[in-house]
Parts: structure tokens; C-alpha cells; sequence
């Protein structure tokens, strides 16, 4: 596995690698299982109707590709308030109700876990204490992204 992607990561810890080398790797898979259910989510009706799959394909896979890069200890809070703040912003243009780009993240978050628990990578305890440290980190990335996306949603033009 080429660990060239990962030096830059919060956790220094094979599992955390290897679950971030995962949901990076299978990001095209995640997308299109993302797509399929935000399709169908009875909290998301707007992305069921919405004209452009690809741009939504696009945006979600944006997530779980760079999912890595954005945990990062290089990656500035700064970036990532940017780059969620103006996601919100450009969400509420298209007439996305804030509680629709809310769930939809949910729904990325939820995937990215099914994934991980699907690959049993977690054999010991101290495996899944790693697991722990990562979660709690996407976690409050997901936390962020949420908080920021509703505040640029906020923001009027």
C-alpha cells in the first residue's frame, strides 16, 4: 500500500491508515451507495429531484476522496470554514433546505462508518481503540462541515 498520502494525517497509527487508505480507495463505491440512498432518504427530497446527478455524485465523492487531506494537521480550520461556508451558501442558491444538506451529511458520515465496520479491519481492541481516535476526529470534522455549511446558508447575498 502506498502510505505517500497519509504522512500528514492527525493519527499516526496503521489502523488509522488503513481505514483512511479505505474510505479513500473506495470513494467511488461510497459515492454511489451515497447516491443511491439520498435519492430515496425521505429527509433529502430536494436531491432526489435534483437535475444534475453528476454534480451530486461529484460533490459527495469530494468528501470521501479528500476525507484524508482534510483531517489533516495541514489543512487549516481556516480552509475548511471556507470551503463549507461557501458550500452552504451555494447550497441554499439552489434551494436546498438547510435540513436536507444537514442530513446528507449525516448519510456520508453514516457510509463512511458502514464501510469501515464492513472491511472487519478491527481484530483487537487496540485496533478498534485506533478506530476510536479516528472517529472522534471525523467526527468533529463532520461537526465543522455542518456548522459552517448552516452559516453560509445563513449569510445573505
Amino acid at each position: 500500500m502506498d502510505n505517500q498520502g497519509t504522512d500528514d494525517y492527525f493519527f499516526q497509527t496503521p489502523v488509522t491508515k488503513r481505514l483512511i487508505e479505505l474510505i479513500e480507495q473506495h470513494a467511488e463505491d461510497l459515492t454511489k451507495s451515497w447516491l443511491r440512498e439520498v435519492k430515496k432518504d425521505p429527509g433529502t427530497p430536494t436531491y432526489a429531484k435534483y437535475r444534475d446527478e453528476n454534480e451530486l455524485y461529484q460533490r459527495a465523492f469530494r468528501v470521501f476522496n479528500q476525507l484524508g487531506k482534510w483531517i489533516a494537521k495541514n489543512t487549516s480550520k481556516d480552509d475548511l470554514q471556507k470551503y463549507w461556508t461557501d458550500l452552504g451558501r451555494q447550497r441554499r442558491k439552489e434551494g436546498f433546505p438547510l435540513s436536507e444538506i444537514v442530513q446528507s451529511l449525516f448519510l456520508i458520515r453514516r457510509h463512511l462508518w458502514q464501510k469501515v465496520e464492513s472491511e472487519g479491519l478491527l481484530d483487537t481492541a487496540y485496533d478498534l481503540f485506533q478506530a476510536m481516535e479516528l472517529n472522534n476526529q471525523v467526527t468533529l470534522f463532520f461537526d465543522r462541515a455542518v456548522y459552517h455549511a448552516a452559516c453560509g446558508y445563513e449569510v445573505l447575498d
